[in-house]
């Protein structure tokens, strides 16, 4: 469609603070996929690149419909998804607001390139609607492709549900521009338990939207006829001496999760902090995040309902990991279990590195492949961990 044939849109341009906490809601009834696309429709987006995948697709076609309905300046799709992450660089240097999605083995197969995003200080906004990656072949939910991430430098958030999906998007813009910050943000949440199904959702008014990027005020200038392509890692004081290659990048790599770790005060601001904590008095803890923490949330519910010492400790951040929070919350507890949605247990690895005594997280209960996460897996472990008896079947 061309430019020329695309409504122009009148609306207000506020900033972030006000669009994420202050602007009046409506309540919506939506799936987590129509959730990510109408942030982006608030989010002033300037282009958006993609490559179908489910369940991605889904997000990408109702990006392509506000595209259409002149959201978006400019949209289109790529060749695959390592042309796809290799665009969104490339777009980048022009000092535009990016956003794409992927899911799975497109997240793997596009990985070089997202892996070389932070290092190159792009500010775009990534989508992670996950699902399996091992063979045999299956779309279903799992999220071990978030344990591919977590070492590249991006930030991460991880959502629960649809309303997480609207809000983290958002906040993901207004995070990633931020000038001590300035690298990718991810947002991620399970395909098809978030994705394709319903929840309520309280959005902004349609004619608000975000301040668009200022790429004169961004630590890294855009690339044009005043500014012509830097040649960074070509001189040849760094591709020549291996002393110098070292030491550059090593600097640079610190430099980027020094950013990352900046990133912390922003999820404080925008999104209320990196974890939530139900009955912070308890002995017993559910640390877990995305439709883990939704499980989770019921089965502390189940407790509560039993007369049992138990909490909840969502986290919402994954990078910046909130170590020392969770520290903060779990000093005096008992035992913590760590539900999940992957095979490998990579939250439960970042609980046990974070907290003092490792040894009080049981690790699981664990479902893969697009399994459910029964609240009776997670109710065992909680009456194993305070020594109840149980007649619980699994």
């Amino acid at each position: 469609m061309s430019p020329n044939t695309r409504p122009k849109l009148e609306k207000r341009l506020v900033d972030a603070k006000y669009l994420l906490q202050e602007a009046p809601r409506e309540k919506h009834f939506i799936t987590g996929a129509q959730a990510m696309a109408e942030a982006v429709k608030r989010a002033s987006v300037d282009m958006a690149i993609a490559y179908p995948i489910t369940p991605q697709s889904e997000v990408m076609h109702l990006v392509g419909d506000i595209y259409a309905q002149g959201h978006i300046k400019e949209y289109y799709r790529a060749e695959e998804e390592l042309g796809t992450m290799s665009a969104i660089a490339g777009a980048s240097r022009a000092g535009v607001r990016l956003f794409t999605a992927t899911s799975g083995p497109g997240l793997l197969r596009g990985l070089e390139a997202i892996a070389a995003w932070p290092g190159h200080r792009v500010p775009a906004v990534l989508g992670v609607l996950t699902r399996v990656v091992n063979a045999p072949l299956s779309i279903q939910p799992d999220n071990v492709e978030m344990a591919y991430l977590m070492h590249c430098g991006a930030v991460m958030l991880h959502a629960e549900n649809q309303q997480d999906t609207f809000d983290m998007t958002l906040a993901a813009f207004a995070i990633a521009e931020k000038v001590d910050v300035y690298i990718p943000v991810a947002v991620a949440t399970e395909g098809f338990f978030v994705t394709h199904a319903k929840g309520y959702v309280d959005m902004t008014a349609e004619d608000l939207a975000l301040e668009e990027f200022d790429p004169v005020a961004a630590p890294v200038p855009a690339m044009d006829n005043e500014t012509p392509p830097a040649r960074i890692q070509r001189d040849a004081p760094v591709q020549k001496s291996n002393f110098m290659s070292y030491l550059i990048h090593a600097v640079w790599q610190q430099e980027i999760w020094d950013s990352n770790s900046r990133a912390m005060k922003y999820i404080y601001e925008y999104l209320g902090g990196p974890i939530e904590v139900v009955n912070p008095d308890a002995d017993v803890f559910v640390i877990a995040s995305g439709c883990a923490a939704a499980q989770g949330r019921e089965a502390q519910r189940y407790a509560e309902e039993e007369g049992l010492s138990v909490g909840l400790i969502k986290v919402r951040a994954i990078r910046p990991f909130p170590t020392k929070e969770i520290c903060d919350a779990t000093k005096n507890a008992k035992a913590i279990i760590v539900p999940e949605h992957n095979a490998i247990g990579w939250l439960c690895k970042e609980v046990k590195a974070a907290i003092p005594n490792g040894g009080i997280v049981t690790e699981g209960p664990r479902v893969f492949g697009g399994m459910t996460l029964p609240v009776e897996l997670i109710m065992v472990e909680i009456y194993d961990a305070l020594g109840i008896e149980h007649n619980i079947k699994l």
